[in-house]
C-alpha cells in the first residue's frame, strides 16, 4: 500500500552512512510520500550540515544541538555557535540533547550541564528541544521538571509509567523502528497509551531500522512498518498514524 503524510520527526542524513547516494535518496523520498524531516545534529559540525541539508530541501527542515556523547567538548564558543545557527529561519529545534549514562562517553556532570545549557537557549529561542535519553531516565525527568521545555523524547526506551509523566509535562513521545523490534514489550505499551495529541513518529536514520529491514541502513521511506505496528496497537490504521502524527510534528515544531 502506497502512503502519504509521512513526516519523519529524528533523522541523520548528514551521516556518512548516506555520502554515496545522499542527493539521490533525499530527492526520492517525497516521491515515496514522506512530506517532512527533521534532521537532527549531534555536535558543531552536523548542525551545520542540517542547517545546510534544510536550506537545500524544501521538506527538510534542521535541529541544532550537542549530543550528551560529545558533551565533553562543549566551550564557552560552543553555546555562541548554536545561537547563530539557530537563527536561520529552517531551525525548527535544539537537539539532539540530554544524557546518556549507557555509553557514558562524557562524564556524567558534564552532560548534565551541557544538557542544561542548551535547555535554557532554547527557552531563550523560544524553540522546542528534541532529547537523547538512555539509561538515564531519572536525571531526564527532574531535569525536564526543572526546566519545563516544549519538545520531544525522540526514540523514547522509557515504560508506559515514565511516558505518562513526560506528557504530563506536555511532551511529546517520539516512537520508531524499535516498536517492530521482536522483544519490544515496553515500547509497544508505551505506543499504545500515549494520547494522540503526543505522539510523533521516527527512523533515526541511518540508526534503528524496522522489521524486516533491521540492521540495514534505515531511512524515512521506512517509516510506513513502524507506523502499521503501531496502528496495530491503537486499533487503528497506519495512514490515521501518519496523519496524526505529521500534524503533532508540525505544531511542535511550528511548520506550516
Amino acid at each position: 500500500m502506497e502512503y502519504t503524510s509521512i513526516f519523519d520527526s529524528h533523522a541523520h542524513y548528514d551521516d556518512a552512512k548516506f555520502d554515496e547516494d545522499r542527493d539521490e535518496l533525499i530527492s526520492s523520498l517525497p516521491s515515496k510520500g514522506i512530506i517532512g524531516v527533521i534532521n537532527c545534529g549531534a555536535d558543531l559540525k552536523s548542525s551545520a550540515q542540517s542547517v545546510k541539508l534544510s536550506e537545500k530541501y524544501d521538506y527538510i527542515y534542521a535541529a541544532v544541538g550537542v549530543h550528551p556523547h560529545e558533551a565533553k567538548d562543549f566551550g564557552d564558543d560552543t553555546l555562541n555557535e548554536l545561537r547563530r545557527l539557530a537563527a536561520n529561519k529552517k531551525v525548527v529545534a535544539i537537539g539532539e540533547i540530554g544524557l546518556d549514562y549507557y555509553y557514558d562517553f562524557s562524564p556524567r556532570e558534564k552532560q548534565i550541564e551541557v544538557f542544561e545549557k542548551q535547555l535554557i537557549l532554547a527557552a531563550e529561542l523560544n524553540l522546542p528541544v528534541i532529547i537523547h535519553n538512555r539509561d538515564a531516565h531519572e536525571d531526564t525527568l527532574n531535569i525536564l521538571k526543572k526546566h519545563r521545555p516544549k519538545g520531544v523524547l525522540h526514540c523514547f526506551s522509557g515504560s508506559a509509567e515514565t511516558a505518562r509523566e513526560i506528557v504530563k509535562l506536555g511532551m511529546f513521545i517520539g516512537l520508531g523502528g524499535a516498536v517492530t523490534f521482536k522483544n519490544a514489550k515496553k515500547p509497544l505499551e508505551v505506543a499504545a497509551t500515549v494520547p494522540d495529541e503526543f505522539l510523533l513518529i521516527e527512523t533515526d536514520a541511518p540508526y534503528m531500522a524496522p522489521v524486516p529491514f533491521r540492521g540495514k541502513r534505515c531511512d524515512s521511506a521506512m517509516i510506513p512498518y513502524t507506523a502499521e505496528k503501531i496502528a496495530e496497537v491503537r486499533n487503528t490504521t497506519a495512514q490515521e498514524i501518519l496523519n496524526l502524527t505529521a500534524e503533532n510534528a508540525k505544531r511542535l515544531f511550528g511548520i506550516d
